[in-house]
């Protein structure tokens, strides 16, 4: 495989010298800036080797470049040793990929990509930053695809459906209150790229991305119409009737560009900048409005029937949950287990509950050294054998029908060490922290994160990862726009925590090559029963946090009371719907401390 890597580079590399390109940026996204894509799409994982979701490769004529974050360095390292790719950490004071790039290369060069996948913002970026030393920014007109050998077809499952009793709205109210914007501001046209967004406006799911029930389409709001650009065969028959009886009409996902080229020059066309491909900027006959995107947030805010199937759906994930650690801790008395199976397992629990679609996302299942690395992927030939000791770090989610879920639990199958018990006591009072937060209306995630890492970073310690992320309804596990995270400068740290959304809390603590610990539950932000101005949190997950990895010293009065009354809240809504032995499993777990 590594050998297939390096091969790939040199004909790449002799493909941009004819050209007269002296770099090429490759980027993980699709053309709808999709943080998962499909395998059609992976055309930097292709030459690279590198999986993880998060990262860019860089080429030039004697050098390849791959930058990343800190939850990848572990598994990029790994990837990446004999592919002739060299790891570029993404940390504070080393330079950001296009500040690097540019510094590599000579005036009057030439960069190329492949315009669909990169947005008209990061392209006026590039050349803003390109243009001192005359640098010039090329399509590269599909010259990476024609390259890549035994590439995938696009996707073809077909959409359906998404019941307004689940999804608490129609999708022509949901038209509506977009056509309410475009009339307030002259606005003609709203074009839609992002897969996730269309999803939620139209009540349409479908599975053309592993993880996230997504249909491929475009699609364009107008005045009293609306066009979805999609396969036509994807849509069924009844489904294009509901369809159309909601204005929304039919055409090719790949006569997107022709469609856009047609509009009437003086009508207003807005986008959203992040979101809109450089190949469709160069196509659009209409006055280009650029902005940010209206539907995000409005996705962020459950509904009120939204918030009830998320109650429900907690309840869902947590007998799963139980009945695969009751399943792990039998069998670890008999026989290890594989990091791999105990992931296919949960799976296979999940599916017992109803209205189960699949997994939110591929479970990171990391023993011992494994869990210190953040975004680990185990490999039936490579992966751990759990034994009857040691420390598990087990991150997983599920895609139902009535909400989506993401939890984070880290066990000990033996005695902790001191050590490890001062860790995880950390990790958790930063958890308490943030889940116990009252805040104003308007607080940004930034603001709040230092409440997860305090305790942590009283110790001299600290977690390269954000704390936390928003969280879809039946869509995206990684949803903006809130989260929490450190850099006020960044999207999810500088948004202000909306009301009714739902977002993860997730702090954790990584010794390398030792273990790992996170301990995560998703919180709903709700008004605050102290003040009308303020907001707060309540907890959504219902699952036991583990007590034996405890330093009670640790913890304070109120911590110990937030624990105790969360085992009770579990133990009361999850324990109607189990059998004898595993309620009493669940009752040990949610003893008081």
């Amino acid at each position: 495989m590594k050998k297939n890597i390096t091969d790939r580079l040199t004909r790449l590399r002799q493909t941009l010298a004819s050209n007269g390109i002296d770099a090429v940026i490759i980027p993980a996204n699709d053309p709808h800036q999709s943080e998962y894509v499909a395998d059609y799409w992976k055309m930097r994982e292709y030459y690279s080797g590198f999986t993880g979701s998060a990262g860019l490769l860089i080429v030039l004529a004697d050098y390849a470049a791959l930058f990343t974050d800190s939850r990848y360095y572990l598994q990029a390292a790994q990837q990446l040793e004999g592919t002739g790719v060299t790891l570029h950490k993404m940390e504070p004071g080393q330079p950001e990929h296009v500040a690097w790039l540019l510094e590599q290369l000579p005036e009057e060069a030439v960069i190329g990509i492949e315009a669909p996948l990169f947005t008209i913002r990061e392209v006026q970026r590039i050349q803003r930053l390109a243009r001192p030393k005359k640098i010039e920014l090329r399509s590269l007109e599909n010259m990476l695809a024609k390259l890549w050998e035994g590439r995938a077809a696009l996707p073809d499952t077909v959409a359906y459906d998404f019941p307004v009793a689940y999804a608490g709205q129609s999708r022509e109210d949901k038209l509506e209150g977009l056509r309410t914007f475009m009339r307030d501001r002259g606005l003609h046209h709203y074009f839609v790229s992002a897969l996730d967004e269309i999803a939620w406006l139209l009540n349409l799911r479908a599975w053309d991305i592993e993880y996230t029930p997504v249909l491929l389409s475009y699609l364009l709001v107008s005045e009293t119409s609306a066009t979805l650009f999609v396969r036509d065969y994807k849509i069924p028959k009844e489904l294009k009737a509901a369809l159309q009886a909601a204005g929304v009409a039919l055409k090719d996902y790949h006569a997107t560009g022709q469609a856009l080229g047609i509009l009437p020059r003086n009508e207003r066309f807005y986008v959203d900048g992040d979101n809109f491909s450089w190949a469709f900027e160069r196509k659009v006959s209409a006055q280009v409005m650029l902005g940010k995107s209206v539907i995000t947030p409005l996705k962020a805010v459950k509904n009120e029937t939204e918030r009830q199937h998320f109650h429900t759906v907690m309840v869902k994930d947590g007998i799963a949950l139980l009945r695969l650690y009751r399943w792990l801790e039998q069998t670890l008395e008999q026989r290890g287990v594989k990091e791999t199976e105990v992931a296919q397992r949960l799976s296979a629990f999940r599916a017992e509950q109803p209205g189960y679609k699949g997994d939110s996302f591929n479970a990171i299942v990391g023993y011992e050294g494994n869990g210190a690395i953040v975004h680990y992927s185990a490999e039936e030939a490579t992966c751990a054998t759990i034994q009857k000791e040691g420390m598990l770090l087990l991150d997983s989610g599920g895609q139902y029908i009535d909400g989506t879920t993401d939890i984070t639990r880290t066990v000990h199958f033996g005695e902790p060490t001191p050590e490890q018990k001062r860790h995880y006591t950390l990790v958790l009072k930063g958890n308490i922290a943030l889940q116990n937060a009252h805040f104003p209306r308007g607080t940004a995630g930034a603001q709040l994160d230092i409440l997860a890492r305090m305790p942590l970073w009283k110790a001299g310690l600290n977690y390269g990862h954000g704390t936390g992320h928003g969280v879809g309804f039946f869509l995206g596990v990684h949803e903006a726009p809130q989260g929490f995270a450190p850099q006020l400068g960044s999207a999810r740290g500088s948004t202000p925590i909306p009301c009714y959304s739902v977002s993860s809390n997730e702090p954790g603590y990584y010794q390398t090559d030792a273990y790992g610990i996170r301990i995560e539950n998703l919180m709903l932000c709700v008004p605050s029963d102290q003040n009308p101005d303020f907001l707060a949190f309540d907890v959504l997950t219902l699952f036991p946090i583990a007590t034996n990895l405890i330093d009670r010293s640790l913890l304070e009065t109120n911590e110990i009371a937030w624990l105790n009354q969360y085992h009770q809240k579990v133990y009361a809504l999850i324990s109607p719907h189990l059998k004898e032995a595993e309620r009493g499993w669940l009752w040990e777990r949610c003893q008081a401390i």
